[in-house]
């Protein structure tokens, strides 16, 4: 498959990636913020909910990959991280999305994204978080790029 033929592909990973460029910048004063001090309860809460949005906006973009290539969707109850994983791997029809690299980091989002759905935001702990929060936008910009990567190598397939 060649995936330059498709520009509705190209347009839903734009939008996906707008939306994340604004979630990012609605967040961009509590995350410089907890730069130097730790967040209250409140702001804990947020930073949590934005980092579950967060990853849930790069796995919109995998998932849309996958339905576009015409692959077959991963089943059962680790599927999300076996998304993360064919990211890093081409496929028959597509060229790998994501660096090896790079999926290794959007896994720990995707445990944070766990812990996220099943634990009271008082369970939380800043420590465990703050690496995932500071590194949104530098993660971001990493995804951002490869996947741009990704749709000029399977351009030239």
């Amino acid at each position: 498959m060649n995936l330059s033929a498709s520009p509705k592909l190209r347009k839903q990973l734009a939008v996906e990636q707008e939306q994340l460029k604004h979630l990012l910048e609605v967040h961009r004063p509590l995350i410089e913020k907890c730069a130097t001090i730790s967040p209250d309860p409140i702001e804990l809460s947020a930073l949590a909910a934005m980092l579950h949005a967060f990853y849930s906006g790069i796995e919109n973009m995998f998932k849309r990959i996958t339905v576009e290539s015409d692959e077959a969707f991963p089943e059962g109850g680790a599927w999300h991280r076996q998304l993360v994983v064919s990211m890093t791997k081409g496929s028959f029809g597509r060229p790998a999305v994501i660096s090896q690299e790079l999926g290794e980091v959007l896994e720990r989002y995707l445990e944070f994204r766990h812990v996220f759905r099943h634990a009271y935001p008082f369970q939380l702990s800043w420590l465990k978080m703050a690496e995932l929060v500071r590194g949104c936008e530098e993660t971001f910009n990493r995804v951002e790029h490869e996947i741009e990567e990704f749709i000029e190598a399977s351009e030239r397939e």
